[in-house]
């Protein structure tokens, strides 16, 4: 459930075909009027579950093809369902301003879906999310906290609360996001 405000959302996730379904419920949320310019910061520890669950939201949009963390490339750039999406890793930065130096900022310009792992890499460069999605690991799987930064990220947690993922929501914050 949601609290009052409609900003942030808890789940569990015991298995990565959980983190998968996270994956593919976010993806029945974007609309075209939604996802236009949409930033998802994905953040988490290494192993937590950030690129399976940009794999879960590709592949249910129907992409084909392998879904591979960007941690030496900085972008993999999937066009499919009529929505450019760009999938960031920053983990690699040793430096905010290699973003820039890299042309990065470019891409959140545009209409594209950006999806940031390691968003902090990239410090006070990156527009602010509109939806943030923390993995933690949770014994043999994850705890998901999904909170938005904008009425476009409330609208994508409204989403989600219409998918089969509300049997596996396990509790609610009654306080506005964390501070990126």
């Amino acid at each position: 459930m949601h609290d009052a405000d409609h900003n942030c959302l808890e789940l569990d996730l015991p298995d990565e075909n959980a983190t998968l379904a996270l994956g593919a419920a976010l993806a029945s949320v974007l609309t075209s009027a939604l996802a236009a310019g949409l930033l998802i910061y994905l953040e988490g520890d290494l192993g937590a579950g950030k690129t399976t669950l940009v794999r879960g939201l590709l592949r249910a949009l129907g992409y084909p093809g392998r879904v591979k963390s960007p941690t030496y490339t900085l972008v993999e750039v999937h066009e499919v369902s009529g929505l450019n999406l760009y999938h960031f890793d920053f983990y690699r930065l040793n430096q905010p301003e290699e973003y820039l130096d890299a042309g990065l900022d470019e891409y959140f310009a545009g209409n594209g879906v950006c999806l940031v792992e390691w968003p902090d890499k990239a410090g006070p460069y990156l527009p602010a999310a509109d939806l943030r999605v923390m993995l933690d690991l949770a014994g043999e799987g994850r705890r998901a906290c999904l909170a938005a930064g904008s009425e476009r990220g409330r609208q994508c947690l409204a989403g989600l609360t219409n998918s089969p993922l509300a049997g596996s929501r396990a509790a609610t914050s009654s306080s506005s996001p964390p501070p990126a």
